[in-house]
């Protein structure tokens, strides 16, 4: 099985370099002229300067998709950056008017373009989408060169992937028939990611030993997860307290199944 690790390092590494493509898509597709004779000065003849350019992705189909997996990457591994890469896509809702130090790649993938008088003299266009999306690149790369610091931490990965094991063998308990050890071991991964995500943003926790509802209600008192995420793990709660107590109900094997998806859900969006 690929660690997490490895597969955080593989996902960057194909990020940066389609990100690349899409960047010199971008360049070829706003000014040819100035891609076509940076090339020339890279000292690229005029035939691999063709094939190049029949390679390059089209950006509207394809930004999309990096975009979503990029916000991924940049909220697990890199935070204190996800707001700033998502302000270089998204369209200011307090923008009064479009200047180039505001042009955002929305406006790009719209060929947005403000002119100004009969003559339509061009004021801002989709080159001024370009050093939007090299900032962007440049988050990603930062992000990979924190697997090569000292000061990256890989102690989150690393429990990701214990998380991992032990969520696959609560699913294996399940499939034979002991859905109440399944419940018992998913409530167990919950309760120790939740307790992270607390001290990921440097919360108090008043209890020695706080419950799965201890560290949701705190989470929510502090506006870490929304109403309806509290709710959430709060029904996840309930099912694995069913798991705990001997005297209730068991629990079914469609009720685990969802408590185990239920955690894998929270995992990967609450962090």
């Amino acid at each position: 099985m690929i660690s997490n690790i490895e597969k955080y390092k593989k996902d960057i590494d194909r990020l940066v370099t389609d990100g690349s493509m899409l960047l010199n898509a971008m360049q070829y597709g706003a000014v040819p002229k100035q891609f076509r004779a940076a090339l020339e000065d890279a000292g690229v003849n005029k035939e691999d300067q063709n094939k190049l350019i029949k390679k390059l992705p089209v950006f509207s189909a394809k930004y999309q998709t990096w975009y979503s997996e990029a916000l991924s990457v940049i909220k697990a591994l890199l935070p204190e950056r996800f707001d700033d890469f998502k302000k270089i896509y998204e369209k200011p809702k307090t923008r009064k008017e479009i200047t180039y130090e505001n042009y955002v790649i929305e406006d790009y993938l719209q060929n947005l373009i403000v002119t100004r008088g009969w003559e339509k003299e061009e004021i801002v266009g989709t080159r001024a989408g370009i050093p939007k999306f090299e900032q962007q690149l440049r988050i990603i790369e930062a992000a990979s060169k924190r697997f090569e610091s000292s000061l990256f931490d890989i102690q989150l990965l690393l429990q990701a992937d214990i998380f991992d094991n032990e969520l696959e063998a609560a699913k294996e308990l399940n499939n034979k028939g002991f859905a109440r050890a399944a419940g018992a071991v998913a409530g167990v991964v919950l309760e120790s990611h939740l307790l992270q995500v607390t001290n990921n943003h440097t919360l108090k926790v008043s209890k020695k030993d706080p419950s799965i509802s201890d560290l949701n209600d705190l989470l929510k008192q502090n506006s870490i997860i929304e109403v309806s995420v509290w709710r959430f793990i709060q029904h996840l709660g309930d099912i694995r307290n069913k798991c705990d107590h001997k005297k209730s109900i068991d629990p079914t094997k469609d009720e685990i199944t969802d408590l185990i998806d239920g955690v894998v859900k929270i995992i990967k969006s609450v962090f």
